[in-house]
């Protein structure tokens, strides 16, 4: 229902109280954005960023700077002439310009908001990362959103979780045994019982009970040992300690009764019995 508005006074001015509330809708439409931007993680090539990232509009926004660095061999500066940020790297030159909303490399245009906050230029995440040849996913068990490079020998995605588990489960061991922990979930992504690839089956529950002990505590979240990295990228790779083993326990921190009961003893290796 509408209501009749008050006569103006004859002066042509707004009464105080009318002027106070037209002051404070206006600071209210200046003060709550129609959808809020929230900071988010991004990976690249299984490391993350380490800058400020944000989504806004379902689109992930992320320092130029940065997104280049962890890329590759870039020279970033701002052109003054332009008013744009520039990057060189060999043959391929890169443009981000804030008064066109556009990113370029070489002669490809693409559209993309670009702003400047802090003397920092932010970039549209899969714009740019596509523009240089990137693949970029998003990532639910990372809440973020994962790039991998031309130059990568993984999936980004793959090998951040894969460095991951292998250093929680195996943290300490021997490489041998570290590539053993990489070695069982590879079985599993390949066997029809289990998901069909790395963080599914990391992450995967079974009537409520979840596969991996350090998905349950939290050290799955943890940054992985360098060794850990290295045993992920020979796993990824082809390299094998052991054949068909789907299971595996330490006996110092567990009895292990359902698998002694219910599978085949393979091996151990280190602190861990392995299971077929």
């Amino acid at each position: 229902m509408t209501r009749q508005m008050n006569p103006k006074p004859k002066s042509g001015r707004r009464s105080p109280g009318r002027r106070m509330l037209l002051g404070l809708l206006a600071a209210l439409m200046l003060a709550v954005p129609a959808k809020a931007a929230r900071t988010v993680p991004v990976q690249i090539d299984g490391t993350a960023l380490d800058a400020f990232c944000h989504l806004e509009n379902g689109v992930t926004y992320v320092p130029l700077r940065a997104l280049l660095n962890a890329l590759g061999d870039w020279d970033v500066f701002w052109d003054s002439g332009l008013r744009a940020a520039v990057a060189v790297s060999g043959d391929s030159r890169l443009t981000a310009d804030p008064a066109a909303d556009t990113v370029t490399v070489d002669s490809d245009v693409r559209a993309g908001r670009v702003y400047v906050q802090e003397g920092v230029t932010y970039v549209p995440l899969r714009t740019t990362a596509e523009l240089l040849g990137s693949a970029v996913e998003w990532d639910t068990y990372f809440q973020g959103a994962a790039v991998t490079s031309p130059s990568a020998e993984h999936n980004a995605v793959d090998f951040y979780w894969l460095s991951r588990i292998i250093s929680a489960e195996s943290r300490g061991e021997p490489m041998e045994g570290q590539i053993a922990v990489g070695n069982v979930v590879l079985e599993r992504v390949a066997s029809p019982d289990f998901p069909n690839n790395i963080p599914d089956v990391v992450f995967q529950q079974a009537d409520g009970i979840v596969q991996f002990e350090p998905v349950e505590n939290g050290t799955v979240y943890l940054d992985p040992t360098d060794q850990s990295v290295e045993a992920a990228r020979r796993t990824l790779n082809g390299e094998k300690s052991l054949e068909g083993a789907m299971f595996f326990y330490a006996p110092a921190l567990s009895e292990g009764v359902w698998i002694n009961g219910n599978r085949t003893y393979l091996t151990t290796i280190g602190c861990h019995r392995f299971y077929l």
